[in-house]
């Protein structure tokens, strides 16, 4: 029986290239930084990188999930805009929560075999520090003696309501579904952080970053923006999270539920990026002579119980797979986003996964987990390390709160 779900089959579109900017810990150095700003800074990092005018963009694809100031409705079109993306070009913003990434790349694929657009610029920016404090129900006024409704958006949106939970306690649902223990969440915790500070000493990951410094974006007849490092900063050029965490380390954090698996050591970390990428048909690679970093074969998107949303991803790639007619030892290396220990693990058990192709570069644990910048992060690595370990397919995957799963398969396209 056909899995229920979306899926799209892309046949000729391309990632030419991509770049992010560094992940930076929560109210860290990019903390005072508008996610518009971030991602006008990758936007132009990536046109740069692929080496695309950007008088050649046809469409503006951005996501971003909360509001990181009062120009929240104009996200997308200001990224294009001061990215120098010509003013006809329209734009449009994408939410699929943890998946938005993903689904950016999903839609440019659709936009572009459709014919609506030839290239198309994706970005995805998040700033975490700046999610606001929020009320919904004053606009009326304050009564007195009533409650007043000002809470922490973050830490309520990452509620379920209609299953009365947090993301946090889906992985501990998926924990005790799997059998999983708080011992093997933190021995993989250990390994991302291992992983990630080795990819960051040989310099896997610098080649994917561009460095943030202080500047303008300007816009001619229009306000000027741009970054500024607070203090004696010149260039923020690394990430910031990654740290060597033996398991005896992480065994000493206390869980976030008594008796639970999960911690803040082995769950993913709270950051501030940014990440964009350039994706164009076959006809622009041919005719500009591009080598394009991969080819967009595929997206899946899938619904799951929202109490187990962390499984997403196994039910998205195997209808991946399967409408693809590949099987899973067809795919050289996968990105799943460890959003927690307990999460990922659930879904390599319920996938029969190897570990060895998993996260070979450290995950979100370790690197972080900056929302709507994740899946383009996600899918620019993999696509990368593809290349690196002469892999021909590769998958980039995550859940998506409320319960979904959402993958995208890549194809190297100097291995056919």
């Amino acid at each position: 029986m056909q899995a229920k779900g979306f899926f799209s089959a892309f046949k000729d579109i391309w990632i030419i290239d991509g770049v992010r900017t560094p992940m930076v810990d929560y109210c860290g150095a990019l903390g005072h930084i508008s996610p518009t700003d971030l991602g006008i800074k990758a936007a132009r990092g990536a046109l740069q990188r692929a080496g695309v005018s950007a008088g050649d963009i046809d469409s503006v694809i951005a996501g971003n999930m909360a509001p990181g100031d009062f120009d929240q409705f104009m996200v997308p079109r200001h990224i294009g805009l001061y990215a120098g993306v010509p003013v006809e070009v329209p734009a449009i913003m994408v939410q699929r929560i943890c998946g938005t990434g993903f689904e950016l790349f999903r839609q440019a694929g659709e936009q572009i075999q459709s014919g609506a657009a030839d290239v198309a610029l994706v970005v995805g920016a998040e700033s975490m520090t700046r999610n606001p404090i929020a009320a919904f129900d004053h606009r009326t006024g304050f009564k007195l003696g009533a409650p007043v409704g000002f809470k922490d958006f973050m830490w309520e949106a990452l509620k379920d309501s209609a299953a009365g939970i947090n993301m946090i306690q889906t992985a501990e649902n998926l924990a005790k579904k799997y059998g999983i223990t708080r011992e093997q969440v933190d021995e993989f915790a250990s390994h991302s952080f291992a992983k990630a500070v080795a990819a960051q000493a040989s310099g896997f990951h610098a080649g994917e970053i561009v460095p943030v410094v202080t500047e303008k974006f300007e816009l001619a007849g229009y306000a000027s923006r741009g970054i500024r490092l607070q203090g004696k900063l010149t260039e923020v050029a690394q990430d910031t999270h990654a740290r060597l965490s033996p398991v005896e380390v992480l065994a000493r954090l206390k869980p976030v539920y008594e008796g639970g698996v999960q911690t803040g050591g082995n769950s993913s970390a709270l950051v501030d990026a940014a990440a964009a990428a350039v994706v164009a048909s076959g006809s622009y690679v041919k005719a500009h002579a591009k080598k394009p970093l991969a080819r967009v074969v595929a997206a899946a998107v899938v619904g799951v119980p929202p109490e187990i949303m962390g499984i997403g991803p196994a039910p998205a790639i195997r209808l991946l797979l399967q409408r693809c007619g590949l099987t899973l030892d067809q795919i050289g290396r996968f990105e799943i986003n460890e959003a927690q220990g307990a999460q990922t693990l659930a879904v390599a058990r319920e996938l029969g996964l190897d570990m060895t192709r998993l996260n070979v570069n450290g995950g979100a644990i370790a690197l972080g987990h900056p929302l709507a910048a994740t899946g383009v992060r996600l899918t620019i690595t993999v696509a990368r390390e593809m290349h690196r370990a002469g892999m021909r397919y590769g998958i980039s995957s995550a859940c998506v709160g409320g319960g979904q799963g959402i993958a995208l398969l890549l194809e190297n396209p100097e291995i056919n």
